[in-house]
């Protein structure tokens, strides 16, 4: 009985440089070259930066290894100054995951995740607060309770980035952790944290910026999805969603609507990310969705 043959290893690359002729023939043939064939790509001009964007998503021979792809595709790289990457598409990326005590995105993604809706594993749940401990717990999930007061937060820091290297993790997702992340840490994980927050900012600040659009007859609720960067709330946006209201909902379902809102623009810009969709285009992005 003959045995069943394995399906051909996959992979992802990713890549940026100036634009100029001849990168897409330079990228196929080079596939070509070495036994590949392209299932996708997808690729993109900025005539505002003069930069090239590029995503292929290709099938090699069972001989072919990341790191030959890695070492073979150099060349080409500095030839066209690339910054490039190569990931196997089957690869699951782990991910950290922050909350503080709403905790309506974290539930979303740790089901996600759960159900293989999104390509991700859960490496830990850290939170400066123990509420959902039982939930994470439930996912069989490490939870890590770590306060943070002015005077520990440095410490805190310290722990997490401790966690993301002792696990693997490639991506942190604040799942609407309600602590500003220092300049250092920012610097130390550039385009490796999304963050989720209301797109009423900065019109409504402070507490209650869905009491505060009720008060004003908002009658769009939006969510925005972004990188971390050491400017509050002004990293490099991934995804955004919206939902039109009426004049008859109350503040309570403005609440609801927003989480829900919340939870799709953040879980889409999760799956995008870990699957190598998002290229960071100086303060804007460029999403092959």
């Amino acid at each position: 009985m003959n045995e069943p043959q394995q399906p051909p290893p996959q992979y992802v690359l990713t890549l940026s440089c100036p634009d100029k002729q001849g990168i897409v023939h330079a990228v196929s043939s080079y596939l070509f070259m070495t036994g590949c064939n392209i299932v996708d790509s997808q690729q993109f001009g900025d005539q505002d930066t003069g930069l090239f964007f590029m995503r292929v998503h290709f099938s090699a021979g069972a001989e072919v290894t990341a790191d030959k792809l890695r070492a073979s595709f150099a060349a080409v790289g500095d030839a066209y100054h690339m910054e490039w990457h190569l990931h196997p598409s089957e690869e699951r990326m782990r991910i950290v995951l922050m909350v503080s005590r709403f905790g309506h995105c974290l539930n979303d993604l740790l089901f996600r995740a759960g159900t293989g809706a999104l390509p991700v594993e859960v490496a830990a749940v850290v939170s400066n607060h123990p509420d959902f401990r039982d939930l994470v717990d439930s996912y069989h999930v490490p939870f890590h309770h770590i306060p943070v007061t002015r005077d520990t937060k440095a410490d805190a820091e310290e722990r997490l980035l401790e966690i993301v290297a002792a696990e693997g993790v490639e991506l942190v997702v604040l799942a609407r952790y309600m602590q500003v992340l220092s300049d250092d840490l920012c610097r130390k994980l550039p385009g490796r944290i999304i963050n989720i927050h209301h797109s009423f900012l900065p019109s409504f600040k402070g507490a209650k910026p869905y009491h505060q659009a009720h008060d004003r007859g908002v009658k769009l609720i939006g969510a925005t999805a972004h990188y971390v960067t050491a400017d509050l709330d002004e990293g490099p946006i991934i995804e955004q969603e919206v939902e039109r209201v009426g004049h008859e909902v109350t503040p309570e379902q403005l609440v609801a609507v927003g989480r829900d809102v919340e939870c799709q623009a953040l879980a889409r810009a999760v799956k995008w990310h870990s699957e190598h969709r998002v290229l960071i285009n100086g303060r804007r992005t460029v999403v092959f969705a």
